[in-house]
C-alpha cells in the first residue's frame, strides 16, 4: 500500500466507525454516526481532503441492493460484477459474499478506496477497486452490473443509462438502487423488491427512505423477436 493510501485510510478510521449497515447488518463498514468527528466536522474542516463524504455513508440504494443480493446470492454468484458508484462498497461486499467470482468497485473518489479497501478487508470479502468510471471503457460481456444511487443528477444518470443499454445487450444484468431520485427512469426497469431503508434526517431528510431494487428490461432487437427468422 502506498503512502498517500495509508494516509487516506488512517483518516476513514479516525474520522469514522466500524457499525452495522442498517437494512444489511450482517455486513459492517467504517461510516459517520453521531459519535463520530466525520459527522460534526464543517466544509471548512474538510477542504483539502474531501468536502461531500460520499464514502462515509452507506446510501439507500447501496443498502437495498445489498439486502436483495444477500436474500438472493444467486443472482450474482459465479459473476464478474461491476458495481458503479461504489462509494463505501457496500453493494460489492455483498456481491462478493454472495458468491461472486470477482468484484470491481467504480468511484471517482480517491477516499472510496480507502474506505473500500477498509471495508471489504472487515468482512472477509476480496474487492478491487477502480478509479474512475467505467463508462468510457470496453463493455463488459454477461455479467452483472449494480448501481446505487445514480439518478441525483442528470448527467450521470443519462451516462449510466447509455452505458447500462450497451452492456445489457452484450448480455450483462443491470441492476439499479432506487430511492426516487430527481432522474429515476420512468420505464424500462422491472421491480424486484422494494424495501423501507432506515436513514438520518441529516443525510435524506427523513428517518426511512423507501427504495426500489429495479432491474433494467433487455429490448427486443429487430431479428429478435418470436416471428424472426
Amino acid at each position: 500500500m502506498d503512502r498517500a493510501l495509508e494516509d487516506l485510510c488512517e483518516f476513514v478510521r479516525s474520522h469514522t466507525a466500524l457499525a452495522p449497515v442498517p437494512l444489511v447488518p450482517e455486513i459492517g463498514v467504517y461510516q459517520a454516526t453521531e459519535l463520530t468527528p466525520l459527522w460534526h466536522a464543517t466544509a471548512a474542516d474538510l477542504r483539502g481532503s474531501d468536502e461531500s463524504p460520499f464514502w462515509a455513508f452507506p446510501w439507500a440504494g447501496g443498502q437495498a441492493l445489498a439486502r436483495y443480493l444477500a436474500d438472493c446470492p444467486s443472482a450474482a454468484r459465479g459473476l464478474c460484477v461491476l458495481d458503479v458508484g461504489t462509494g463505501c462498497g457496500v453493494a460489492a461486499i455483498a456481491a462478493a459474499r454472495a458468491g461472486a467470482s470477482r468484484v470491481l468497485a467504480y468511484d471517482l473518489d480517491p477516499f472510496c478506496e480507502a474506505a473500500v479497501l477498509l471495508n471489504a478487508s472487515e468482512n472477509g470479502v476480496a474487492v478491487e477497486f477502480c478509479p474512475g468510471s467505467p463508462f468510457a471503457l470496453p463493455l463488459p460481456g454477461p455479467g452483472l452490473i449494480l448501481a446505487g444511487d445514480v439518478f441525483y443528477e442528470r448527467k450521470l444518470a443519462d451516462d449510466f443509462l447509455a452505458f447500462a443499454e450497451e452492456a445489457s445487450g452484450r448480455g450483462a444484468r443491470i441492476l439499479a438502487g432506487d430511492p426516487g431520485r430527481l432522474y429515476s427512469p420512468r420505464g424500462g426497469f422491472a421491480e424486484l423488491a422494494a424495501y423501507d431503508v432506515p436513514t438520518s434526517l441529516e443525510i435524506e431528510g427523513r428517518p426511512v427512505l423507501r427504495t426500489r431494487v429495479l432491474e433494467l428490461c433487455p429490448r427486443v432487437r429487430e431479428g429478435d423477436g418470436p416471428d424472426s427468422g
